[in-house]
């Protein structure tokens, strides 16, 4: 058994720094753009006039980081090569993500937004996986060239994770002479809807309110007749881009259907385990970070004439989430390199709860690690001018979104008690 990274990775981490320091450092440092990091950036980062909305040049700064990362070969790193990407893999997506968030803010990783240079793009996953050919051609070029955005339309105001009972409806229609659907219905939470193009939309085409099946999935135009955006959602962290969005009699033709239909959560679960073992690195990552720079500050402040570092009440709170820290790294390497050695639908069967067990836990040891940081550094830590309050509001979200840790938990009990997994068939005879 062999723990090493493998040598093509660590030479990528030390290629990606250089790039880092070459290409996104100086942008960084251009025209005063570090508002948007230091104690200015949630100030900087929203235009408040516009309800609270990201600020044009926060954007387009983001986007020029984009453009130089995937212009260098990086954004795609993920994506097979056919898209221009190195097909590398969970391993390498959980090591290099830990990796990113553990250097703390900066225009090359920034996770409020899912912005970095090593893109994750689970949307492309989804087409690669139920697209069809022309869905493929239109949408996964068009997103990777910035042409297209879209928008993931499942949550609704009154239903989150019961899914299944979603109240947004689409009936088989004809409309002036098209063969189509029509969709009524309302969206909460549709991320990037200031900027889409496209919403994609689950629907209810068949059965009751409960069932899996009778689900089916739409490419809807952002700006179709019937789409109106309610509100967009102030969160604790801003500037928001977060809408609640009404569909109103709003048509779309037989070719806007994404996926099989009624089977279109089938999509929605497409990326989960992806997008799941990736947010615990990252998430890992910045926990790492809270608890490097707690440990500096401790060594370097020097009340009373002595290093904070040498209280045990500094001392045993951060040899805890350190040690924490540890041992959930080996258990995301250990899922990561499980996942890449199955086909992709073994993963629900086999190890889905390693996932969720390794998601859950980690932005929970994040939060924790943020307000430790706070706490050994003190007012300084409390105030704007360190990171770790942002960190705090920022990663305190992935406790509620990609599945809540409630949801996270009740999968891995799932597992645990047989109801589901490897075990069902032993505790079936129990």
């Amino acid at each position: 058994m062999n723990f090493s990274l493998p040598q093509d990775l660590q030479d990528c981490l030390t290629e990606l720094d250089a790039f880092i320091a070459r290409e996104i450092t100086p942008l960084q440092n251009e025209n005063d753009n570090n508002r948007f990091f230091d104690h200015r950036r949630e100030y900087a980062r929203t235009n408040w006039k516009a309800g609270g909305l990201p600020a044009d040049d926060w954007e387009a700064l983001l986007d020029e980081a984009r453009i130089r990362a995937d212009k260098a070969g990086y954004y795609r790193l993920a994506l097979p090569k056919e898209y221009g990407g190195r097909n590398i893999g969970n391993l390498w997506m959980a090591v290099i993500r830990e990796h990113l968030a553990s250097k703390g803010l900066g225009l090359f990783n920034d996770l409020q937004n899912e912005h970095s240079v090593v893109g994750n793009c689970p949307d492309v996953v989804m087409l690669m996986g139920f697209g069809s050919e022309k869905q493929k051609k239109e949408f996964i070029w068009g997103r990777l060239e910035g042409r297209i955005r879209t928008t993931f339309g499942l949550t609704e105001p009154n239903h989150g994770s019961d899914a299944t009972h979603m109240e947004t409806k689409a009936t088989r229609e004809i409309r002036n002479g098209v063969k189509g659907w029509r969709i009524d219905g309302a969206k909460k939470w549709q991320t990037n809807q200031h900027r889409a193009t496209h919403c994609i939309v689950f629907a209810r085409t068949s059965g009751k309110p409960g069932d899996a099946r009778g689900i089916t999935a739409f490419f809807v135009p952002a700006h179709a007749e019937g789409v109106k955006v309610l509100s967009y959602e102030w969160t604790f962290n801003m500037p928001t881009d977060h809408a609640t969005v009404a569909f109103r009699n709003v048509f779309v033709p037989e070719s806007a259907v994404f996926g099989p239909i009624d089977n279109g959560l089938a999509i929605a679960q497409s990326f989960v385990h992806e997008n799941r073992i990736r947010q615990a690195a990252s998430s890992l990552g910045a926990a790492v970070f809270c608890i490097s720079e707690s440990v500096k500050y401790a060594r370097q402040r020097k009340p009373f004439g002595e290093e904070l570092a040498k209280n045990q009440a500094i001392q045993f709170p951060l040899v805890e989430l350190a040690t924490q820290a540890e041992m959930l790294r080996l258990l995301i390497r250990k899922t990561a390199w499980e996942m890449d050695r199955m086909p992709h639908k073994e993963i629900e069967k086999t190890i889905s709860d390693k996932v969720s067990m390794c998601n859950y836990w980690a932005n929970r040891l994040c939060t924790e690690a943020a307000d430790r940081a706070i706490q050994v550094h003190g007012g300084i830590g409390y105030s704007r001018h360190k990171p770790f309050e942002h960190i705090y509001r920022h990663h305190r979200r992935y406790r509620i979104t990609e599945g809540s840790e409630e949801i996270q938990m009740r999968k891995v009990a799932a597992y645990l008690f047989g109801y589901i997994g490897p075990k069902k068939e032993v505790f079936s005879k129990l």
